[in-house]
């Protein structure tokens, strides 16, 4: 669970309500960003209105389409739910249900001036949908009466919103036609009496977060979620740094890195290369709406516990834990990996003017190059007939044997069509013919 949070409460009360990783206030990118560390639930309560850019309707829903259960509640999460709840997202509380129905449409209704994170984002006036919500509850308990309610309500209204506060609202009471009687009586009703509404809303959110994170499966989104150029645009200014870990294990990740780092430019290139390639084939997979099939999860899964060696339940979940991932987040990196490998295609569809390109930079061309001349210069000279003798090869199977044992000192792959798919030959012809010409080539050379 993810929640973005400001003013509106506290993080011990939070805390007592649910076990979830608090981030301040949402800006533009920052639900981007908490996408990608995988959370069951999302949900959004405190945003900025200004200041910063607000948080992006379009990360929500690429939020969504990420099989993320996301919510909103209160404030900024109030305003988004109630423009994108025909989406999926989830309102939650009286403030989302009254701009879902247009009861309230202003934005500075929950806006609020606060203090800095080191202050606790602490609120220094008031929003109006706590004065609203006050103000009914005082005319329900006979503090006032609904004349005086409306006429102090207008008056809130008028302020602009950092001038909101029950000090500025009482002092000017009496010139809006309110009697004395009634601001002395709401002023000491309002201590007990006061309706945080907010507050009220954002904690039914964390409840309703609390229980799905609990449910089976994750969020199908209803819709196909459009790649465009401007989302392109986004994702490239918007930096990969999450600021959605927990402290102390944010604090981890950054030391394996410099672990990683430590080990020198090589390793740290390998893994980075590797790294950014799962990058920009995961963002192809979702600009083509790529899905992930139960049957090719499975196969994924199957491989990766093969090549980790991790062939019983509990050598999974204890790699689980070493690992720091949890089954939904280890079902979701399942996925992402099917996805990519799907948008990357079969290795046989790769164009060979890539593939050289590649060993060019690499520095490999030129070795691969004089041993391919030299081999094709050798078969070439063979005379008529040939191979006779000591040059007549065995058969494929025999020498299917030969070349893995042999040559790559490791045993028959279990799955022979993958292994070839995964070396790009488009059948298994093509293969038997380049073993069969490295076998005479390994007699003829004695390499």
């Amino acid at each position: 669970m993810i929640v973005f949070i400001g003013p509106t409460l506290r993080r011990d009360e939070i805390s007592a309500a649910c076990d979830a990783v608090c981030l301040p206030p949402a800006a533009q990118g920052d639900v981007y960003r908490a996408t990608l560390e995988r959370p069951r639930t999302l949900g959004i309560v405190d945003g900025y209105f200004s200041g910063a850019p607000s948080v992006w309707h379009k990360e929500i829903l690429w939020a969504l389409s990420q099989g993320i259960h996301v919510f909103g509640s209160a404030s900024m999460g109030a305003l988004r739910a109630a423009e994108l709840h025909s989406f999926g997202m989830r309102g939650v509380g009286r403030i989302f249900e009254a701009f879902r129905d247009g009861v309230l449409e202003d934005d500075d209704e929950v806006a609020v001036v606060h203090g800095p994170a080191e202050t606790g984002f602490i609120p220094v006036s008031e929003p109006m949908v706590n004065i609203r919500a006050s103000l009914i509850r005082a005319e329900r308990d006979g503090i006032l009466t609904g004349t005086a309610r409306h006429r102090i309500e207008a008056f809130a209204k008028s302020l602009f919103f950092p001038q909101r506060s029950w000090a500025t609202i009482l002092g000017n009471a009496v010139a809006r036609g309110v009697t004395a009687a009634e601001v002395a009586r709401l002023g000491e009703w309002l201590p007990a009496g006061r309706v945080d509404q907010k507050r009220e809303d954002a904690l039914e959110m964390l409840a309703e977060m609390k229980a799905a994170a609990a449910e089976p499966g994750r969020h199908a989104a209803g819709f196909t979620f459009e790649w465009t150029s401007h989302w392109d645009a986004f994702v490239a200014r918007t930096t990969q740094q999450s600021k959605a870990a927990e402290p102390s294990l944010a604090s981890l990740h950054r030391g394996i890195i410099d672990e990683l780092r430590l080990e020198g430019e090589e390793p740290y290139r390998r893994v980075r290369e590797r790294a950014r390639l799962r990058l920009l084939a995961d963002r192809e997979a979702n600009r083509l709406g790529l899905q992930a099939s139960p049957e090719a999860k499975r196969a994924s899964l199957g491989k990766m516990r093969a090549e980790l060696g991790l062939f019983t339940r509990a050598q999974l979940e204890a790699w689980l834990q070493r690992n720091h991932l949890d089954p939904a987040a280890l079902e979701q990196l399942i996925e992402e990996d099917v996805r990519a490998q799907a948008a990357i295609g079969p290795a046989n569809s790769l164009p060979d003017p890539q593939l050289l390109d590649e060993l060019r930079l690499a520095g490999a061309y030129e070795r691969l190059a004089e041993r391919a001349q030299q081999k094709r210069g050798l078969l070439a000279a063979l005379p008529p007939g040939t191979p006779e003798g000591a040059l007549s090869p065995p058969d494929a199977a025999s020498l299917r044997l030969w070349f893995f044992e042999e040559r790559l000192r490791r045993s028959l792959p279990d799955d022979m069509s993958a292994y070839m798919e995964n070396l790009g030959f488009s059948e298994a012809g093509q293969f038997d013919d380049a073993i069969r010409d490295e076998w005479i080539y390994i007699r003829l050379t004695n390499e």
